[in-house]
C-alpha cells in the first residue's frame, strides 16, 4: 500500500509499505516499506521501515504541509528519511543514510490536493497495520 505519492507527469516520489506481518523491536512493531522514486533522469529504490509511531508523526508532517512547513520524516536517523518542501513546485528530497548518504531531489509539480490524497492513504494503512 502507498502510505504517499508524489508526483506529476513526469516524476513522482512515493513510499510503499508491506502491511503482512511486522518485526518486532522493543515494543515497537516494524513493517518494510520502500520509497520509490521515477523520472527519466533516474529510477530508484530505497528500504526503510515503518512503525506505528511514524505513521503518527507522518499525520504531524501533512498537518505542517498544510500549513506550509517544511518536514523531514521519518525521524531518529535509523533509517532512510525524506524532506518535503511546500513551494511550487514541491521538492521531495529522498536521503539514504546512514547506509550510502546519497540524497536525491525531486521537483515535483502537482496540482492536485495531494495534501488531502496523502491523508487517504494514511488513512488506508493505517487500518490495514493497526489492531
Amino acid at each position: 500500500m502507498e502510505l504517499f505519492r508524489f508526483a506529476d507527469p513526469g516524476q513522482s516520489v512515493a513510499l510503499e509499505v508491506e502491511c503482512g506481518d511486522p518485526s518486532i523491536g522493543g515494543e515497537a512493531r516494524y513493517f518494510s516499506a520502500s520509497i520509490v522514486l521515477k523520472s527519466g533522469f533516474v529510477h530508484g529504490r530505497v528500504s526503510l521501515v515503518v512503525s506505528v509511531g511514524d505513521l503518527e508523526d507522518w499525520e504531524r508532517c501533512l498537518d505542517a504541509l498544510q500549513a506550509e512547513e517544511r518536514v523531514e520524516w521519518p525521524a531518529g536517523g535509523r533509517t532512510a528519511w525524506l524532506e518535503v518542501v511546500p513551494d511550487d513546485p514541491v521538492e521531495v528530497t529522498v536521503h539514504d543514510a546512514p547506509s550510502t548518504q546519497i540524497a536525491v531531489r525531486m521537483p515535483i509539480d502537482d496540482t492536485c490536493d495531494w495534501v488531502e490524497e496523502n491523508r487517504l492513504r494514511l488513512e488506508h494503512v493505517r487500518n490495514a497495520v493497526e489492531p
